[in-house]
């Protein structure tokens, strides 16, 4: 048995704004913010803070994607288009188009480098809410790929296995679906992730951190072989894109649970 799979990006055929991406995005920003005001509760802190938390971080998260992409897959393009770094094009015609491109990678720099600046002003403890929005971000990656999974887009290598996806939109080739097995995957660390910051209160902060980052990154260096390259140029490369940059993120949270594997002092 073969899946068929290639619906209509749009939910509502003649409105181009509202996408099957942007809902999966948005929800996932959703139930991360539940999650993190369950946690707020829990740990006895303002929940008033974790509104300027979570917008700073959304939007640490959003540009350092989108940049991470520019830099990362298409710098040369970009340098000649400039403009197209924003959600619109201006050529031949104005064109609203959204953020066409947004690495994961990118992403968790752009968050880090805002909870840093955050922390500066509200001393929250940085890697006190490291160690939470992990476990969220692990929530929104899983939503976020069933987001590519509705777009056709981040496809797998052919296959013959009995669940191979054919994605109509892109060709007649049954594949691996790599975004659900992402999805999935990110959704069992995310399980894993809350269930151990619930029962190992007494954990060095940072390491819950080190153990989501190694998992993550470590998963997503291996899925890339199953994976098509996404831009041309990773054809000429040993490993691609996606392993060289998770390849140091792995490491530094191998590092950090290291590091953080001792309990906390007593308060």
């Amino acid at each position: 048995m073969l899946i068929s799979w290639g619906p209509d990006p749009e939910i509502f055929s003649g409105f181009p704004y509202f996408r099957w991406y942007s809902l999966f995005w948005g929800a996932g920003i959703y139930l991360s913010f539940l999650v993190m005001a369950h946690i707020f509760r829990r740990d006895n802190r303002e929940l008033r803070l974790l509104d300027q938390l979570a917008l700073n971080v959304m939007i640490g998260v959003v540009i350092g994607a989108r940049m991470g992409h520019v830099l990362f897959y298409d710098p040369i393009y970009y340098l000649n288009n400039p403009i197209e770094i924003l959600p619109f094009r201006i050529n031949p015609h104005f064109e609203f188009t959204g953020l066409l491109g947004l690495a994961s990678h990118g992403g968790v720099l752009g968050g880090l480098l805002a909870l840093v600046l955050f922390n500066r002003r509200h001393k929250i403890g940085f890697y006190w809410a490291l160690d939470r929005l992990v476990i969220v971000g692990a929530l929104l990656g899983a939503c976020i790929r069933v987001g590519n999974f509705f777009n056709s887009e981040i496809i797998g290598v052919p296959t013959d296995l009995p669940w191979a996806v054919v994605f109509i939109r892109v060709d007649a080739v049954p594949r691996h679906p790599t975004q659900l097995y992402e999805a999935c995957y990110y959704l069992m660390v995310f399980f894993l992730l809350y269930t151990f910051w619930r029962k190992n209160k007494k954990t060095s902060s940072g390491f819950l951190t080190g153990l989501g980052l190694t998992l993550l990154f470590t998963q997503r260096f291996l899925i890339e072989f199953l994976k098509e390259d996404q831009v041309a140029f990773e054809s000429d490369l040993i490993l691609n894109m996606g392993q060289i940059l998770s390849i140091p993120i792995a490491i530094l949270g191998f590092i950090l649970m290291a590091v953080k594997r001792k309990p906390a002092p007593p308060e």
